[in-house]
């Protein structure tokens, strides 16, 4: 956690907030990895313990961080982001299967908050046609794949 926040802030324009951080973790790593507000916040306290990042203020209650002189040399020694060595081990296809999954949820936030009732009827027997769908492609047998009996 500690060195994805010091590479994040190194590459970051302007000062960020934890939430901020969470989701371009996320998105780096293509939702591979989302750290909780219990990992980052402590991170953040720590580091400024450090004075590796400095609290720079914000609003409305979010408290910005920047790197420091000694945070900046910090993340300049840390080599590789994290997040890009999580990327590097990960099947591109259930990279992009998870991304699938997220915009769906996010559809399927929409419909049951602003959908139509019918809408909403229409998206359940979709919905139910999909999740067949996918069951049957996962009991379909590869016929290329060879038994031990032959």
């Amino acid at each position: 956690m500690r060195a994805a926040i010091l590479a994040l802030l190194a590459e970051a324009e302007s000062p960020m907030h934890g939430y901020e951080m969470i989701s371009e973790i996320a998105e780096r790593t293509g939702g591979f990895w989302k750290p909780s507000p219990g990992s980052v916040y402590p991170t953040l306290q720590l580091l400024t313990d450090e004075g590796l990042i400095a609290n720079v203020g914000g609003e409305g209650g979010k408290r910005l961080f920047e790197l420091t002189e000694e945070g900046k040399q910090a993340a300049e020694n840390l080599g590789e982001p994290p997040w890009k060595q999580i990327a590097d081990d990960v099947e591109p296809n259930e990279v992009a299967l998870r991304q699938a999954v997220a915009a769906l949820r996010g559809a399927l936030f929409q419909i049951t908050t602003v959908g139509t009732p019918e809408q909403q009827s229409k998206a359940v027997t979709m919905i139910n046609k999909l999740r067949s769908e996918l069951y049957n492609m996962l009991a379909e047998v590869d016929d290329d794949v060879s038994t031990e009996d032959e």
